[in-house]
């Protein structure tokens, strides 16, 4: 469906820890507010007051690290983000500012161009109660710390023992996360729109352990075995959980999709092949 600009109410956020930021707000405010109704403008990554005053869109003016950090700020309560790259590689947040004022009716009023990408309920338990609880947009990494010796991880799937794993740890990860550090692990690059979750394990101390991708509705249960002292399960690159002997991590898909406005400018693979050079073939002199 596509409304007209006019009847579409938008919220503006920006990371403050970017000091181009607030002129790039203070110039977009100004601009979207000839078109569409701009309900406020605040630096900061918090999307409830957008999400209290009943927005179509969310406009966020950073880089990836800013649009997942207010997706998860959300919670439940999602709003269709727009994301405008004022970062380094910008691969979900695939509007730059000229591209934006350029396609602005199109992001704010057509629907058609809201993608729906699952997330993660990570929730770590000690003592079997309940520690913490945190969203993920992309990623748990169960990662050793310092002294850096090899942590035992056993991998339980709806219950049942998959495995016990040692090594530096492991990554579960979205189709979102899957270009992440999962990327960077060896694992491979799922399609945003599949409904799947990921796992891939960190420098396994073994040659059988390869990256896995299971049905999205199971659910993942990981039990520290032996860890170092500093061992942590870090979200999104954002959160970190310390994690000791007998902890156990629980992961499935969280009830609510993170909902990105894509650039409609932009074929289906281009991000993947312009930014991280996907199947480029090597340029010999």
């Amino acid at each position: 469906m596509t409304e007209p600009l006019e009847q579409r109410r938008i919220y503006i956020l920006g990371n403050p820890d970017k000091p181009e930021v607030e002129k790039a707000m203070a110039d977009l405010a100004e601009f979207a507010g000839h078109g569409c109704t701009v309900v406020g403008a605040d630096l900061s990554l918090d999307g409830c007051l957008a999400a209290s005053a009943g927005v179509d869109r969310v406009i966020v003016l950073g880089g990836d690290g800013t649009l997942i950090g207010v997706a998860r700020s959300l919670g439940s309560d999602q709003i269709p983000l727009i994301g405008v790259n004022i970062g380094k590689l910008g691969f979900l947040a695939e509007y730059s500012f000229d591209e934006l004022r350029r396609n602005l009716d199109r992001a704010v009023g057509d629907d058609t161009l809201v993608m729906q990408r699952m997330m993660l309920d990570v929730v770590v338990e000690r003592n079997e109660q309940e520690d913490t609880n945190v969203l993920a947009v992309n990623d748990c990494v169960i990662q050793m710390g310092p002294p850096f010796r090899m942590i035992d991880l056993d991998v339980f799937v709806d219950g049942v023992p998959l495995t016990r794993l040692r090594g530096d740890g492991l990554v579960v990860y979205t189709p979102s996360g899957s270009t992440a550090h999962n990327l960077s692990a060896g694992g491979p690059i799922i399609q945003s729109g599949v409904h799947a979750i990921g796992l891939t394990p960190l420098n396994p101390h073994s040659l059988t352990h390869r990256p896995l991708v299971i049905e999205h509705d199971c659910e993942i249960e990981i039990k520290a075995g032996t860890v170092n002292g500093e061992s942590v399960a870090i979200v999104d690159g954002q959160v970190t959980c310390p994690l000791k002997t007998n902890d156990r991590v629980r992961v499935r898909r969280f009830g609510a999709s993170f909902q990105l406005v894509r650039n409609a400018d932009h074929p289906r693979w281009h991000n993947l092949v312009t930014k991280l050079y996907w199947g480029r073939a090597p340029t010999f002199k």
